[in-house]
């Protein structure tokens, strides 16, 4: 067994302290469209932002990561149940998970051992939901600022499989019938300190520091200060937030690449970025 791709363990704790909550609105619609509110699985749970989400909607949550130190990091809730374990081997009994949620993890996966896991555990009605967040938002100045740091300073220093979460994984066929994506946002209310912490969760950020032995964000600070100002102002950053879902149909063989609209599609144009605070 290969071991898994662990871009995050390192740094657990700046993870859990500076990376975005997920909108109720979306855990409010991953209700909505579940037949049972028995057991979600948040496979890649990370900290658990998005598994402390579904607790308040569903009886039982198990939430799974490869990473001991992110599992060390969750957020502790009655109704979950952290545990280490790969997405491709969860140890959860079959035909039990009424929803599985991927959030901003699905390209770290073997994903046709994932596809068979999911299929194994998923009730005759489950759901597989895929979430993804790429480019950061604040207002013109401070985005033209962060874009040139994300594709130029740390761009060659991401991971290849990025690319998937830039396409919202439209290169790959997920052998389950999909119903209409929804799209939401993330919002935070953030002072610079804050956003800078965010940027050095990145992994490419990461990369750069081990390959070139300093900070790239430390040589962003003076620009983002001319254009912030007062560093304790707080902005409100905003994520755009896309969500794919698909009918696991674990008793039934689905067809490869087959889409199935089924659901009233959410969502549209994103609010332009509101000025600071």
């Amino acid at each position: 067994m290969t071991t898994f791709k662990d871009h995050f363990s390192g740094h657990a704790a700046d993870y859990a302290k500076f990376r975005p909550n997920y909108p109720p609105e979306l855990f409010d619609y991953l209700a909505s469209i579940s037949s049972e509110r028995e057991l979600a699985w948040d496979c890649a749970t990370g900290n658990g932002q998005a598994a402390v989400g579904l607790a308040e909607h569903f009886a039982k949550v198990t939430a799974t990561d490869a990473s001991a130190q992110q599992i060390e990091s969750a957020q502790p809730h009655p109704s979950i149940s952290y545990r280490i374990a790969r997405a491709e081997a969860s140890g959860i009994d079959p035909d039990s998970v009424d929803l599985i949620l991927v959030a901003q993890a699905l390209h770290w996966f073997d994903m046709n051992r994932f596809f068979t896991e999911a299929k194994r555990v998923s009730k005759e009605s489950g759901i597989l939901a895929v979430s993804t967040y790429t480019h950061v938002g604040i207002n013109p100045e401070i985005d033209a600022i962060l874009s040139k740091f994300y594709h130029e300073t740390t761009g060659p220093y991401w991971p290849p499989e990025r690319e998937l979460v830039e396409t919202n994984f439209e290169s790959i066929r997920f052998p389950f019938p999909e119903l209409s994506p929804h799209q939401f946002k993330m919002r935070q209310q953030w002072n610079l300190a804050q956003l800078t912490g965010y940027l050095r969760t990145w992994s490419a950020t990461k990369k750069f520091i081990a390959a070139r032995g300093f900070d790239p964000v430390d040589s962003l600070m003076p620009g983002l200060a001319n254009v912030w100002h007062d560093r304790e102002h707080v902005c409100q950053v905003t994520w755009p937030l896309k969500l794919r879902i698909f009918r696991v149909q674990s008793g039934v063989r689905a067809e490869a690449g087959k889409t199935i609209h089924t659901e009233k599609e959410r969502g549209g144009p994103f609010d332009p970025p509101l000025p600071c605070l």
